[in-house]
């Protein structure tokens, strides 16, 4: 008998978080194993080669390569300037003159013989990684690579857009299961992380960016609203390069849910405390989910062990069942009809199968709704909270 596939996302208040900073070519690497960093610490710096521009000098001014070719001003290797003078043909016995400048800076990488074409390298550009969560640097691979180890409070959400930032905790009035409107969203905000209930509208959203703030989590949200605020429909394979003034973290889903009680409870009491956050998703294989992440900076990261979550987070909660991940006592939420978004306590799991309305036999667990009320309920049908 398979087991049944159970969902989690990491929601651990003390936790070894590592991070691995990689820059996409070769480069620099400005730090050393066990150097203590700040979360805007620069640890890494490179430069992306700049893109190559063809000059068709020859079509441009209405002469041969050969002609061109000899009226060059310039050789490979040289910089030029905008505006530069890189031609100048003189035809007709001297009468006329016809000149070529340079529409952009950069390098002269090659002229081709045979056409007359100049390419021209645009100047690099600068590449610098910072730490993105405060800790120490364990591992260091030379020329690429920047893993950076913290311990704190470690926060997955189900969905988000928007890439890295940084600001301290604030929570929103209201609970978990408020809606959020505008007027939920205060007008001091700006380099905040903000904490609200559920289903932002797309005023909230717009109010929230406008006003500077770094990012927003929230319960849910709905197609409307991030299609609105982002100003496009989403593609929904991968997420985190949006160009959008803020980054927002769903915890939970699409729809109207709220934040789950436990993760309302430990974000509120992190408020105050400067967060990392990240909104990159990705559901296809590989899966990468937006994260939350509250360094505790005053003593250093320790090492353990565990499983790595998203890009380097080690879990130091309590091991579950090896086989299903339930266990009695452990809190889910339920995610079909006709209990869908509610969280409820395990309080059995029958080893064998058994029947269920449909008619099928599948494993089961028996659970505790926050009314008392107890029910029977797949396995497929909760994720872990």
């Amino acid at each position: 008998m398979t087991q049944a596939l159970t969902p989690t996302l990491q929601v651990a208040a003390e936790t070894v978080v590592r991070k691995t900073r990689e820059l996409p070519v070769p480069g620099r690497i400005l730090c050393a194993p066990g150097d203590a960093v700040a979360a805007d610490a620069v640890v890494a710096r490179a430069e992306l080669p700049g893109d190559l521009s063809i000059l068709r000098i020859p079509e441009a001014l209405g002469i041969e390569p050969a002609e061109a070719l000899r009226s060059l001003a310039v050789n490979e290797g040289d910089a030029i300037a905008e505006g530069d003078l890189l031609c100048e043909h003189v035809g007709l016995f001297g009468l006329f003159r016809s000149r070529f400048h340079a529409p952009l800076g950069g390098a002269v990488e090659f002229i081709a013989p045979r056409t007359g074409h100049v390419g021209v390298r645009l100047a690099p550009h600068a590449i610098e990684l910072i730490a993105y969560v405060p800790g120490t640097v364990a591992a260091v691979d030379p020329g690429k690579s920047v893993t950076v180890e913290s311990q704190g409070a470690f926060i997955q959400g189900i969905f988000g857009v928007g890439g890295e930032r940084s600001g301290p905790i604030r929570m929103l009035d209201g609970g978990p299961k408020t809606l959020l409107g505008p007027a939920k969203i205060p007008d001091d905000v700006a380099g905040q992380v903000l904490v609200g209930g559920t289903r932002p509208t797309l005023e909230a959203l717009q109010r929230a960016a406008a006003n500077g703030a770094a990012g927003l989590v929230v319960g849910s949200i709905d197609d409307y609203a991030l299609t609105g605020y982002l100003g496009y429909d989403l593609g929904m394979a991968v997420t985190g390069h949006e160009d959008v003034a803020m980054t927002v973290i769903v915890t939970e889903g699409f729809g109207w849910l709220p934040v789950a009680e436990r993760t309302h409870a430990l974000l509120r009491s992190l408020e105050g405390r400067a967060a990392s956050i990240n909104g990159a998703t990705q559901v296809r294989a590989g899966a990468v989910r937006p994260e939350i992440i509250v360094a505790r900076t005053e003593e250093p990261a320790g090492s353990g062990g565990g499983q790595d979550a998203g890009t380097g987070a080690l879990s130091t909660a309590a091991p579950r069942d090896p086989a299903s991940g339930l266990r009695v006592g452990a809190f889910v939420r339920i995610i079909r009809e006709p209990h869908f978004g509610v969280d409820a306590e395990i309080i059995a799991l029958p080893t064998e199968p058994q029947p269920i309305e449909t008619g099928a036999r599948t494993r089961v667990l028996g659970a505790r709704l926050p009314d008392g009320t107890l029910v029977t309920v797949p396995r497929a049908n909760v994720e872990l909270l």
